[in-house]
């Protein structure tokens, strides 16, 4: 219901609000271009959320994010596949060291009293069938939603583009938690102001300037620097809650600023990619 509110609240407001400033002819898209969207929802969006929450209940927190940020391999090998990019050094160790990161930055590894010095913290990581199965599709759905949602940001306008892929995403949302469902939890008034500030905070305002950084950045750039997500949830915990980071913790986040870094230093290409039809 949490993921679901995400998806659905943000929409609730995103529409009223593009309506009254750009009109309802700027949010109107071509058939085909609307069947694009909404599988961008459904496929990428609610995939994703639906799939890292089934992996942190199955499995853990550490093993679900791990396998998670598997996304920026998987988003690489697809532009290297279909020629959109080329193998250069910077792409390929950007992306390999923004996964070791991403490992050591949520506090997986932790300091070992003799060789190899280096340890799995116990208990961080702890696997589940059904759990790393949902972690993997998880990180697929991410890695589709970062290429398929540049090629649309690219076409359109990428505020149109958001309101019909997050449309598609609660629509996709009322299939698995059906609205006869919602009303039988009879949720509070607070529970539901909870859930409309939740979806502003974590969907609404976030999802807004990641399709402004898809519209100038290509997918591996994207979904590299989103590899920060863990690193600033670090700091906003050390800052807010007085948790504390350790060295290897800091180590990681190094490494996931300089993989942005090493990303960013390669040049764009002028090729023109090949068409993303999902129904070819």
């Amino acid at each position: 219901m949490l993921a679901q509110s995400r998806s659905t609240f943000a929409v609730i407001l995103l529409l009223p609000l593009l309506l009254a400033t750009r009109g309802a002819r700027s949010l109107r898209l071509a058939p085909r271009d609307v069947r694009d969207a909404i599988l961008f929802g459904t496929l990428g969006i609610a995939a994703s959320n639906f799939f890292y929450y089934l992996a942190i209940q199955r499995t853990s927190v550490a093993t679900a994010i791990i396998l998670q940020y598997l996304a920026p391999v998987f988003v690489l090998l697809w532009m290297l596949g279909r020629g959109l990019q080329r193998a250069t050094f910077s792409r390929i160790s950007g992306v390999v060291v923004a996964v070791v990161g991403s490992v050591l930055a949520i506090g997986v590894v932790s300091r070992a009293v003799s060789f190899p010095w280096l340890a799995i913290a116990p208990g961080s990581v702890r696997f589940d069938l059904i759990g790393v199965i949902a972690a993997l599709v998880a990180a697929v759905a991410f890695a589709f939603y970062n290429v398929f949602g540049r090629h649309l940001v690219e076409r359109h306008d990428r505020w149109t583009v958001q309101l019909w892929a997050l449309g598609g995403a609660a629509v996709g949302w009322l299939f698995v938690n059906p609205p006869w469902k919602i009303i039988a939890a009879h949720y509070t008034p607070p529970q539901w102001g909870f859930m409309a500030i939740f979806a502003v905070t974590s969907t609404l305002l976030p999802f807004s300037f990641y399709f402004a950084g898809l519209h100038h950045l290509d997918a591996t750039r994207a979904i590299v620097t989103s590899c920060l997500e863990p690193v600033f949830s670090i700091l906003v915990a050390a800052i807010a809650l007085g948790e504390l980071v350790g060295p290897i913790q800091i180590a990681g986040m190094v490494l996931v600023l300089a993989s942005t870094v090493l990303v960013q230093l390669e040049t764009q290409k002028s090729a023109t990619p090949p068409p993303y039809d999902l129904m070819e």
